[in-house]
């Protein structure tokens, strides 16, 4: 069944073609993976399916009634919203009513009561219970914690609210824009078993080549302004795409092989240009014409690290290291030796301390044990996944030449647009400030300004996120060539195989282990990481807000209850008793002789409601008890 249609679309920025009169069908079942080099206009494409940017011509459809949810590529604010708040965000109207609702049951003892019985009454008008079922439902799959701060999170766990944003609309249409950047292995992991599983339509972009082989079944390739569809693996489709490269390349030599006789023969003279020859005249306008409207294949990055002198045989030495955080063990007595050209993947779930060991490594934070001791003669070069090494509103010289027309690479003298062309910037984006480029373009500004500085160090957090796939090859290539010492933190599974030698590991406790080979020898061997909801977001600071199970979990030891406690307890009966009447309406579907002839997805639906809640009702009547026995 067809959800999305889009029927001869284009659309035009300023010159740049972006999509040209394209045909494309979204069906539901289909698990597309959206390929394009960076500023092919992947995200423009689905925000035009998305809805949210109309195109310049043709026609787009969509089934009435299809739910669509867009996964951005950047990151939610780090804002004063709680988890439950941002998550509940996704769901409109009565989303605002959830939110209120929630914020009023976090501090219940100072809550207006009239104020929260109002909120009620809407929800319940709206079958609002339900559709709270259905938040708590996905903030208990990605195990997040609902009243957190976003300020509170790191950015993995920022993008596991966001996906939650995204999941809480149960949409029949899911575009997922680089669902797996900040995401640790695990949860990755987690997700591809997810998107296997769903039953809408879904379309994503992604540069983890593991996980679009693991997840799509088609692939769809945006190029030059054209679409492409190819059902199948993402490993069929590169296969299939270098045979029609090499047919592309063929046909474009015979053509030009061609054009260039047809211009011998025009320029032979006066016969060339008599009545009967006026035919063969305007064939040759029509290939001059094709020929200036081809467009070529955007060039490969071409950048390379500038090299520095060999560094002292020991690059850093650690003994009997220990860190924590608020009394949490975030590195247990670890103890190693780097060796110059050691090659170190640092692999842990979100929030162990990966970031965190490096930061010992670049002497930028004390350890509060153990000694750390670095080699000689080092020169790092630093990658840092938060991208605080652009200055946003400066352009790409300023960033990567403090404004100064040429660079040293290598010790010879390059001209600065020169030196960014090698990473694929044209002279006009080279001039537009960094916070204008895309997610990959402002990676690759990072890389260029990261490897305009000799070194014989590369620590690199995070360096794949945003990159398209050619890029992210050609950056293999030059690490695997790189003579210095890398210590790599990726969450991105077959660019860790490629590059690194041995690991890190983190084993939770604060326990690190060291493996000789790649990531796959590890896995292989039974390595296992903690798997999503095992580990717990890190925070910056601590919140002095109360969640509600905290505070129904904390009844008064003194007799009777407060005037709150009896408010609460009304509260609490009226809520069970909802939910009781909701219960006994699920069992009545759950009891019909054809309930499991439905579709899969509302028998799915109806038993997670069921479960949901029943759950709830445990809590509340856990709670009722205590209130009972405080009340004696």
């Amino acid at each position: 069944m067809s959800l999305v249609r889009l029927d001869k679309v284009s659309l035009n920025f300023g010159t740049h073609v972006v999509l040209d009169e394209v045909d494309f069908l979204l069906k539901k079942g289909s698990r597309l993976g959206l390929l394009g080099r960076n500023g092919a206009g992947k995200t423009t494409l689905m925000k035009v399916i998305a809805g949210s940017v109309a195109p310049d011509g043709g026609e787009r459809w969509l089934r009435s009634g299809t739910k669509v949810a867009w996964l951005e590529q950047s990151l939610p604010d780090a804002d004063e919203q709680t988890v439950y708040e941002m998550v509940a965000d996704g769901l409109a109207e009565i989303g605002a009513l959830l939110k209120r609702y929630h914020k009023l049951t976090m501090d219940y003892e100072n809550a207006n009561m009239d104020e929260l019985e109002g909120v009620q009454n809407q929800l319940e008008a709206k079958e609002g219970w339900s559709i709270s079922q259905k938040v708590d439902s996905v903030i208990t799959q990605l195990e997040l914690p609902p009243n957190k701060l976003m300020s509170e999170l790191s950015g993995g766990w920022r993008k596991r609210v966001a996906l939650a944003r995204a999941l809480v609309r149960e949409p029949e249409c899911l575009l997922l824009d680089e669902p797996t950047n900040h995401l640790d292995i695990p949860t990755i992991e987690w997700l591809e078993k997810q998107l296997k599983e769903y039953q809408g339509a879904l379309l994503l972009v992604t540069h983890d080549r593991t996980f679009l082989q693991n997840v799509v079944n088609g692939i769809v390739e945006l190029d030059r302004g054209n679409i492409y569809q190819f059902d199948g693996s993402f490993e069929r489709f590169l296969r299939f795409r270098e045979e029609q490269l090499a047919a592309e390349e063929t046909a474009n030599k015979l053509f030009d092989k061609r054009l260039a006789e047809e211009e011998v023969w025009i320029r032979k003279g006066i016969k060339a240009r008599r009545t009967r020859n006026e035919g063969r005249v305007r064939a040759l306008e029509a290939m001059r014409k094709a020929r200036g409207d081809r467009r070529k294949l955007q060039g490969t990055a071409k950048f390379k690290v500038n090299a520095f002198e060999n560094s002292g045989k020991v690059v850093a030495e650690l003994a009997g290291v220990s860190h924590s955080f608020e009394n949490k063990p975030i590195i247990n007595s670890f103890s190693t030796s780097i060796i110059r050209g050691d090659r170190i993947g640092i692999v842990g779930a979100n929030g162990v301390g990966k970031s965190t060991l490096l930061k010992i490594l670049l002497n930028k934070l004390k350890p509060d044990e153990g000694m750390v001791k670095l080699g000689t003669k080092m020169e790092v070069a630093y990658f840092d996944q938060l991208r605080e090494h652009l200055d946003m509103e400066k352009n790409l010289i300023d960033n990567v030449s403090d404004g100064g027309d040429f660079i040293e690479i290598n010790g010879k003298q390059k001209h600065i647009v020169s030196y960014l062309s090698e990473f694929l910037f044209t002279p006009d984006r080279i001039r537009t400030p960094a916070k204008a480029l895309s997610g990959g373009e402002q990676n690759r500004a990072i890389l260029a300004k990261v490897f305009s500085k000799p070194a014989n160090v590369l620590i690199l957090d995070e360096p794949t996120n945003d990159l398209d796939i050619e890029t992210l090859e050609l950056l293999e290539d030059i690490l695997i060539e790189f003579a210095g010492t890398i210590l790599l933190v990726s969450h991105d599974r077959k660019f860790m195989e490629n590059v690194v030698t041995s690991l890190l590991v983190f084993e939770g406790d604060g326990n690190i282990n060291e493996y000789v080979g790649g990531y796959e020898d590890w896995f292989r061997k039974g390595g296992q990481l903690t798997k999503i909801g095992e580990s717990h977001p890190s925070v910056s600071k601590p919140s002095n807000k109360k969640s509600s199970l905290e505070h129904q979990a904390s009844v008064k030891k003194s007799g009777g209850l407060s005037a709150k406690e009896k408010k609460e307890l009304k509260h609490n009966l009226l809520l069970i008793e909802r939910l009781e009447t909701e219960q006994s309406r699920l069992e009545k579907i759950m009891s019909k002789p054809n309930f499991y002839d439905d579709s899969e997805v509302n028998i799915e639906k109806t038993l997670q409601e069921f479960a949901n809640n029943k759950m709830e009702l445990e809590t509340l009547y856990k709670r009722w008890e205590q209130l009972e026995e405080a009340e004696k």
